[in-house]
């Protein structure tokens, strides 16, 4: 299979995954400057930087077939925020590897989504992809990410865990953890 022949969105009981929009800048732009979503990452992000994020996003999707993909909530919202899978673009111990990971909006916190679109994206890893293994990470302190990819049936060896080369040595936030699932796991239900 090649990039063009993956699914240009995912779907679950309550979401639809799907790619980007010019109308998703916007409200992708507030998430990132809301220091409540941003609090473990080094730095709000100004709309250029978001609207660039946006594209790196886009050219992801162009690159790969696979990507952050664009959260809609049926019924409720056109945009949430995003979830999905990436290629890290750093070299660390457990790299080249495929990274799952979200970000939504504030308002959207707490209902469940991240992991309904995660276990989607997941499934997409593991059953289209084909991919072994499944990655994850955040700083030590992020324990709302840390309970979802939990929930997600992911484990961390504290061995695995490392200084990220993109957060400035001396950061509080440059110590992070690494969870793994590897493709044997039930991602419907959070089961091995």
């Amino acid at each position: 299979m090649n990039a063009a022949d993956y699914p240009a969105e995912l779907s679950t009981e309550r979401l639809r995954l799907r790619r980007w929009h010019a109308e998703d800048l916007p409200p992708f732009a507030a998430l990132n400057a809301d220091q409540r979503v941003m609090e473990f990452f080094p730095s709000r992000l100004d709309r250029t930087e978001s609207d660039a994020m946006a594209t790196r996003i886009c050219e992801h999707f162009a690159r790969h077939g696979f990507g952050l993909w664009a959260v809609e909530v049926q019924g409720v919202t056109s945009f949430a925020g995003f979830v999905g899978l990436l290629v890290p673009q750093f070299e660390a111990h457990f790299t080249p590897c495929v990274e799952i990971g979200w970000r939504l909006a504030y308002e959207h916190w707490n209902k469940g989504y991240a992991s309904e679109g995660a276990r989607a994206a997941l499934r997409f890893a593991f059953e289209e992809l084909r991919l072994d293994e499944v990655v994850s990470m955040t700083t030590v302190a992020n324990e709302r990410s840390r309970r979802v990819m939990e929930r997600l049936g992911m484990s961390r060896n504290p061995a695995d865990d490392f200084d990220h080369p993109k957060v400035a040595e001396g950061h509080p936030l440059r110590r992070h953890v690494l969870y793994r699932l590897r493709r044997a796991h039930d991602v419907s239900t959070g089961r091995g």
